[in-house]
């Protein structure tokens, strides 16, 4: 096999498995990924499967990255090139919902990127949950500045509270996440709705 061709391969196989470890996560938590299961459901040796990533952690960074640029891809980059400010922000929302309720094939427990936020919430500082509050903040700063561009072009009231929104939007996704996960509520996307069209005027 020549050089060129073995690195295809290898490629391929890193994102066979991180495909694998992002479903795998999505319902057993990035703590339940387990070298051994994920190895025997892709037909692998564990040590080959080390030979990828190196350790746990690592994979389970490797799924945290995947998971949030799924969710950026879905939500964030449809909107990007919208105006700043109020437009972009009803996109964003909107997309969130969409995705929230429907994205399946990849998480098929639900987003990562969302239940990642609940399992580490209470763990000591370390790489993973670092990455996940690091994520979460990108994300909690995309939303700031639209919200910041739409009260100082007079889309919203001026008296508005940036980050007292940001708490409240993002407290109505979570709310979607919990609602469809746990429940299989059919309303309750379009209860976000109607939450982000009170909260956004």
């Amino acid at each position: 096999m020549s050089p060129r061709k073995s690195a295809a391969e290898a490629r391929r196989t890193r994102e066979r498995i991180i495909e694998r470890s992002v479903a795998m996560a999505s319902v057993e938590g990035l703590e339940g990924l387990t070298i051994g299961r994920l190895a025997g459901e892709l037909g692998m040796s564990k040590s080959g499967l080390l030979g990828h990533f190196g350790t746990k952690e690592e994979l389970q960074l490797a799924a945290l990255r995947r998971a949030s640029a799924v969710f950026s891809r879905a939500v964030w980059e449809p909107a990007r090139d919208l105006p700043a400010g109020l437009t972009r922000l009803r996109a964003v929302c909107e997309a969130w919902t969409t995705y929230l309720d429907r994205e399946r094939d990849t998480f098929p427990g639900g987003c990562l990127f969302t239940t990642s936020a609940v399992e580490f919430d209470a763990r000591e500082p370390g790489p993973v949950r670092d990455a996940v509050a690091r994520l979460h903040r990108t994300w909690r700063h995309r939303l700031l500045a639209d919200i910041r561009t739409a009260v100082a072009a007079g889309e919203l009231p001026a008296a508005t509270d940036p980050e007292q929104l940001v708490f409240e939007l993002n407290g109505a996704f979570l709310s979607l996440n919990h609602a469809v996960q746990l429940f299989g509520d059919p309303t309750a996307p379009d209860r976000t709705r109607r939450a982000v069209a009170r909260l956004l005027g």
